[in-house]
C-alpha cells in the first residue's frame, strides 16, 4: 500500500483511513462521506486537472491527489516518506516545510508548545557548554543536573533534530503523545442508532441517547459498546460541529455561524429610501366600538437618518393601513426612491405593489392597476421578515415599545411581551383610542428628537436632526395633488358595463357619467376612497390614461319626479349628443344605399329529376281517389279539385 522511494501523490480513501491521518476520518466510509462533502471528485488545480481519477485494478473507485488532502496530514505523509514531494515546484516548499511538522505543531496546544521551548532550551545549553571546549558527554551530564531531565532523555532530544536546521528545531521535539493503541470497534447499526437519537431536534442528552441505545437497541442483540466518554470523543472527532449544531437546534442558527453583514448607509441620504414594518403593541385599547384589541401601527423609516418619517394606527395590519402611511409620508417629506419591505398582505396588496412581477404573493395579472409604489416610480426590495439587517426599523419597535407602551398612562392596559410575562394589573384596564393616539404621537417625537444615538450618520445627534441636515441638501421628489389622490384611494380593475359603460363595486354602488359610454365593456381602473363612496370615483383605462371621474348614481324614491325628469333630461341629451355626431360625420341614408344598389335578377337553372317515384296511398286517401265508373261524367268540382291537390301533393320527386 505503500510506494516505495516516497513516489505516492494518488490515494484511495482505504489509504487514507489506514494512514491515520491527522484531520481525516479514520473509517472508509468517513473518508468517503468527507470526500462527497468537499466535492473532492470535482475539484480542479489552477491548470484545470481534475484532482481525482479513477483507480486502475480490481474494484476501481476514485483516488484523490495529495494537495486535497489537510496540510497537517500533507506534512505527516511527506515526513514518513510515502508521499513525493516534486522538484523545482512552489508546492515543493509548502510540503517540505509540512514535512518538519509545522502545519501539525500549529494544531497542538500551548502546553505542547511549551515543552518543544523547554527542550530547545536544553539543546542550546548542551551547544553551548560543547562549543567552551567541553565534550559532549561531559556537556550532556552538565546539563542534566540543571534540569530535570536525565542524559539519557537528553540524548533522545538530540537525536530528535540531528540533520534538522534549528529553525525547524521545534516541531521535532514537540511531544507526540499517542492515544491507547487501536480504536475501539463499533458496532455500525448500533452507532447509526446513537446519532439517529442523538441527532434530533429535541436535543437529547448524549448520556440519555447512550443508555437508551445500549439497552434498546444493542443488548437485545447481543451487540457490545464501548463507554460513553469513547463514543462521545468519536462522534467529535469524526462530526462536523456545525453540522450537529444544524441537527439539534434547527437550521436557522446556520446564519448565526457566519458572521453578520455590516451595511453602509453613509453613501444615502434622507428619503433615498425608506423601510416599511408593522408592530402589534402590547397595549390593551378601546376603539370607539367598544371592542377592545392590541393595536397595530405601521410605521414608515428613512434609512438613512433611521427618523420615523410617518405611521398610521389601527385595528389591524392592512394595505388599507399602509397606504395612509404612505399618503402622511408624501403629503410630509416628498417621495422616496426606494422602499424595502417583507412580502406581508398590507404590503405586497395589490393596493400598494401591484404591477410587481416579483411581488410572491396573490396572482399576478398583465391586466392588473399598478399598485401606489409603482405608480410613483418607487423601487421596490423585498426583504425578510423579522430580520433587523435588512429592515432597521426593527430596532425602531424596542424603542417604540419600551417609550410608548410602557407609558405611565398605559398602567394596568400592558399586556406583557410573552405569555408569560403578564405584569400583576393585567388587563385591569383599556386605554381609550384617542387617548393612546396623542401618546403615539408623543412618543414618536421623543424618539425623533431624542440625543445621544450612535448610528453610522447621526455621531451623537438625533434622528431628526440627521434627517433635517441631509434633506435641506438632497434631491427629493416632491408629491403633487395627483400623488396624493393615488395614495389615498385604492385601485381596481372593474369591467364596465356592456350596455351603458356605468361600473359598480363590490359594495354595490354604481358610478357613471357619459363619457363612461365610451367605453362599455371595457376593463377599466377604477379609484375610489372606500372610506367615503359617496366620493366621486375616478376611471382610468387599461394603459393609464384618465378618463372621467364619475358621480354615485343613487337610486331614486319611486315618486319622485324630480330625479325622473333628470333622468329623461340625460337621455335627452344623449340623444342630442348623437345626433350632433351624425350631422358631423356625415352618414349617407337608407335611400341613398339602396340607389347604390344594383340589383341583377338571374335566374338559377333548376336540374331535372332522374328518377320519379310513385306513391302508393292506403285507406281514406286511397278511397278519396277512386275512379269514376267509364262512361260517366265527373264534375270538375271544388272537392275533386282538393283532392287531386292533395295526390299530386304525395308524388315525390327523386334525383
Amino acid at each position: 500500500m505503500i510506494a516505495l522511494g516516497g513516489s505516492k501523490i494518488w490515494f484511495t480513501a482505504a489509504e487514507i483511513a489506514g494512514f491515520a491521518l491527522p484531520g481525516l476520518p479514520r473509517t472508509k466510509r468517513k473518508v468517503n462521506e468527507r470526500a462527497d462533502i468537499e466535492n473532492w471528485a470535482l475539484r480542479v488545480d489552477e491548470n484545470g486537472v481534475a484532482l481525482a481519477r479513477p483507480r486502475k485494478g480490481r474494484g476501481g473507485g476514485l483516488e484523490y491527489h495529495l494537495s486535497l488532502l489537510p496540510d497537517a496530514a500533507k506534512g505527516e505523509l511527506v515526513k514518513r516518506g510515502v508521499a513525493w514531494v516534486p522538484a523545482n515546484d512552489e508546492e515543493a516548499v509548502t510540503i517540505a516545510a509540512q514535512a518538519h511538522g509545522w502545519a501539525w505543531f500549529d494544531l497542538q496546544t500551548d502546553k505542547v508548545k511549551a515543552e518543544a521551548l523547554r527542550r530547545a532550551a536544553i539543546i542550546d545549553m548542551v551547544e553551548r557548554l560543547v562549543a567552551t571546549g567541553m565534550n559532549k558527554t561531559a556537556a550532556v551530564s552538565a546539563a542534566a543536573q540543571s534540569v530535570k531531565d536525565s542524559a539519557g532523555t537528553i540524548y533522545n532530544y538530540l537525536a530528535a533534530v540531528k540533520g534538522v536546521a534549528r529553525a525547524d528545531r521545534l516541531p521535532a521535539l514537540a511531544p507526540r503523545r499517542k492515544g491507547g493503541g487501536k480504536e475501539a470497534e463499533v458496532d455500525q447499526g448500533a452507532w447509526d442508532q446513537l446519532l439517529g437519537e442523538y441527532l434530533r431536534p429535541e436535543a437529547p442528552t448524549f448520556s440519555s441517547c447512550y443508555w437508551r441505545t445500549l439497552h434498546l437497541y444493542a443488548m437485545p442483540r447481543g451487540i457490545s459498546l464501548p463507554s460513553e466518554k469513547t463514543l462521545y470523543r468519536k462522534l467529535e472527532r469524526e462530526l462536523d460541529p456545525r453540522f450537529v449544531i444544524a441537527r439539534r437546534k434547527g437550521k436557522d442558527v446556520i446564519k448565526d455561524m457566519v458572521p453578520a453583514q455590516k451595511r453602509s448607509v453613509a453613501h444615502l441620504h434622507a428619503m433615498h429610501s425608506v423601510n416599511v414594518d408593522g408592530h402589534k403593541f402590547d397595549v390593551f385599547v378601546r376603539f370607539p366600538d367598544g371592542r377592545i384589541e392590541r393595536p397595530i401601527l405601521v410605521g414608515i423609516q428613512d434609512l438613512y437618518s433611521r427618523m420615523m418619517l410617518a405611521w398610521r394606527l389601527g385595528d389591524t395590519e392592512s394595505a388599507l393601513l399602509t397606504r395612509l402611511a404612505f399618503a402622511d409620508l408624501f403629503k410630509r417629506h416628498g417621495i422616496p426612491g426606494h422602499c424595502y419591505m417583507d412580502n406581508g398582505r398590507a404590503f405586497a396588496s395589490k393596493w400598494i405593489s401591484g404591477g410587481i412581477s416579483n411581488r410572491f404573493r396573490f396572482r399576478v395579472r398583465e391586466e392588473e392597476p399598478l399598485g401606489l409604489l409603482p405608480a410613483l416610480g418607487v423601487t421596490v426590495h423585498w426583504t425578510l421578515p423579522y430580520s433587523g439587517q435588512s429592515k432597521p426599523i426593527e430596532r425602531a419597535w424596542r424603542d417604540v415599545a419600551d417609550m410608548i407602551a410602557k407609558d405611565p398612562r398605559c398602567a394596568g392596559a400592558w399586556s406583557g411581551n410573552h405569555v408569560d410575562n403578564k405584569p400583576e394589573n393585567y388587563r385591569e384596564t383599556a386605554v381609550p383610542l384617542d387617548h393612546f393616539l396623542t401618546i403615539v404621537e408623543q412618543g414618536m417625537r421623543i424618539h425623533n428628537e431624542r440625543t445621544g444615538r450612535r448610528t453610522e450618520t447621526t455621531n451623537g445627534g438625533s434622528f431628526a436632526q440627521t434627517f433635517a441636515d441631509s434633506y435641506a441638501r438632497s434631491p427629493i421628489g416632491r408629491a403633487t395633488e395627483e400623488h396624493l389622490r393615488l395614495a389615498l384611494l385604492t385601485g381596481e380593475q372593474i369591467k364596465a358595463d356592456r350596455k351603458n359603460g356605468s361600473v359598480m363595486l363590490t359594495s354595490g354602488d354604481r358610478y357613471w357619467t357619459p363619457e363612461l359610454s365610451l367605453h362599455a365593456g371595457q376593463m377599466l381602473t377604477v379609484r375610489f376612497d372606500p372610506d367615503d363612496l359617496s366620493r366621486p370615483v375616478h376611471a382610468y383605462d387599461n394603459g393609464g390614461r384618465f378618463i372621467c371621474s364619475a358621480e354615485r348614481w343613487d337610486a331614486s324614491r319611486f315618486d319622485d319626479m324630480a330625479a325622473a325628469k333628470r333622468h329623461a333630461k340625460l337621455r335627452g341629451d344623449m340623444r342630442k349628443a348623437i345626433k350632433r355626431v351624425g350631422e358631423i360625420e356625415r352618414v349617407i341614408g337608407a335611400e341613398e344605399v339602396a340607389a347604390r344598389m344594383r340589383v341583377e335578377t338571374v335566374e338559377t337553372p333548376m336540374p331535372q329529376p332522374a328518377v320519379l317515384r310513385p306513391t302508393r296511398h292506403r285507406g281514406q286517401s286511397a278511397a278519396a281517389l277512386k275512379p269514376v265508373s267509364e262512361g260517366a261524367e265527373a264534375p270538375l268540382t271544388d272537392d275533386f279539385m282538393g283532392q287531386f291537390g292533395t295526390a299530386l301533393g304525395r308524388l315525390r320527386l327523386v334525383d
